[in-house]
């Protein structure tokens, strides 16, 4: 039944495929000469199998396991170098059809209070937001065909991208709303959105439809083939997701390495994110009540796992998890967070009483945006508020072509530098904009053409004196 070329979601997330790779990966987690093959291959750089893949995070020996680690981080490197792109998430919506059992916006949830942004309400988010520094959003909505229709998002999208306050501007949204029609994600690729955004939460089916009682979401099939029609209806880069606690981490894996796999084989590009929540306490929702969650060691691994096997996406880690769980793993695969994040509807212009707070997940990571950069850069990363790809239409194919050559630093590192000197000019504090400016020279002599470095010099001092938005 397993075809990755099939549209089907019973076939190209075939439930006997992986309950076979998990046998054979428990068969083979001791086999170091099997093992020693996969990391050989992994070294090379392309990705691995959902079948290879799944036998390093079954192996549990020490020596191994070191290796992986070490590989996983020479292999972000190598594609992504110390850069690390900061977003933020913007609620438009808490109103909910589905009744998911894992979160507090479900139907039945009575007592949380439900609301909607006006446009005016969003033009005051999204100011809020430019003041903190952010050029790259992340919208995220309920699932509510009457309050929160396709018209709705679009015209947020529009309202969005129309601020300019001082020197802030958005300069790319992602979409992070439920599945819908090839004919809706052609309005959504029209409106000029960036990466199309949907987490599967599980890939087991069964536990999905129990998972997923009631509401428009309980169509497995509809739900995990969205990606295809995101895809026919023009968006070229869509980033997954699974929800880990929800069930077998070893299954959601392998799940998420198939869909990876799906993807390439249909439409020949992969998916530009991957994204790794862990389920967190919020409102009516008690982590404790899912026996499938995860320790901070297994985590780390299922990151490392999954930028050796899929080294061309970008990884995406929240403010779900602690300041010391985020460092860890910016090592082992990490390359975009948020910063500063609300997940209320409403978070950052006025911020609810607590009684009054309708956010989707309690935040771990609480630090402002400033304090943010200043931990990563001291850390020895590259903060990046860069657009430039999107800007310049290197997405889908034309991104992965350039990003699997290992040769996507040559826009991405002169870019991260600039923005960040954006932001260090507009928003820093005097001690971050030390750090920033000491970074700064630090990074320009990584460039390797002297003719870029110049430019990037020349751009530099034309951004202290006010202009904006320069890239490669």
């Amino acid at each position: 039944m397993y075809n990755p070329k099939s549209h089907d979601a019973d076939e190209f997330i075939c439930h006997e495929e992986i309950l076979d790779t998990l046998k054979y990966a428990d068969e083979n987690k001791n086999n170091i000469n099997l093992i020693d093959k996969i990391i050989h291959k992994a070294k090379l750089g392309k990705g691995l199998t959902h079948r290879e893949a799944s036998v390093l995070l079954a192996c549990d020996d020490e020596e191994k396991n070191n290796e992986i680690f070490k590989l996983a981080e020479k292999i972000k490197k190598d594609y992504y170098g110390n850069r690390i792109v900061l977003f933020a998430p913007l609620y438009l919506s808490n109103y909910c059809v589905n009744g998911c059992v894992y979160c507090p916006y479900h139907a039945k949830n009575k007592h949380i209070p439900r609301k909607k942004l006006t446009q005016e309400e969003i033009k005051n988010e999204v100011i809020a937001l430019q003041d903190m520094g952010h050029k790259r959003l992340a919208i995220e909505s309920g699932e509510d065909p009457v309050n929160n229709p396709i018209e709705y998002i679009l015209d947020s999208i529009k309202t969005i991208y129309g601020i300019k306050h001082k020197n802030g501007a958005i300069r790319r949204i992602n979409v992070n709303i439920a599945a819908t029609t090839v004919e809706n994600y052609k309005k959504l690729h029209e409106a000029g959105i960036g990466t199309y955004i949907l987490f599967q939460e599980t890939y087991n089916k069964e536990s999905y439809e129990k998972l997923h009682p009631t509401g428009p979401k309980h169509n497995y099939k509809y739900h995990t083939e969205a990606m295809d029609r995101a895809m026919q209806g023009g968006i070229d880069d869509v980033g997954l997701g699974v929800l880990y606690g929800l069930e077998s981490y070893r299954y959601e894996f392998t799940g998420l390495l198939m869909h990876a796999e799906h993807l390439e084989a249909v439409f020949g590009v992969g998916p530009h994110t991957i994204s790794v929540p862990r389920i967190k306490k919020a409102d009516d929702i008690d982590p404790q009540t899912f026996d499938n969650g995860i320790d901070d060691d297994t985590f780390a691994k299922i990151v490392a796992c999954i930028r050796i096997a899929v080294p061309y996406t970008g990884m995406i880690i929240s403010t779900r998890e602690s300041e010391e769980c985020r460092a860890r793993m910016l090592h082992l695969g990490i390359s975009q967070i948020s910063g500063g994040s609300k997940t209320s509807v409403g978070g950052y212009f006025k911020p609810m009483p607590e009684k009054d707070d309708s956010a989707q997940f309690d935040v771990s990571d609480r630090r402002p945006l400033d304090e943010v950069l200043k931990w990563l850069m001291e850390l020895g990363y590259l903060p990046s508020f860069c657009t430039a790809c999107y800007g310049s239409g290197r997405t889908g194919d034309r991104f992965m072509e350039i990003c699997k050559s290992q040769q996507i630093h040559n826009f991405c590192q002169p870019n991260a530098i600039m923005t960040l000197k954006e932001y260090l000019a507009d928003y820093a504090s005097p001690e971050t904009r030390k750090v920033g400016d000491a970074l700064i020279l630090q990074e320009i002599e990584k460039i390797e053409s002297e003719e870029i470095k110049n430019k990037v010099k020349e751009n530099l001092e034309k951004i202290e004196k006010g202009e904006r938005n320069f890239k490669f």
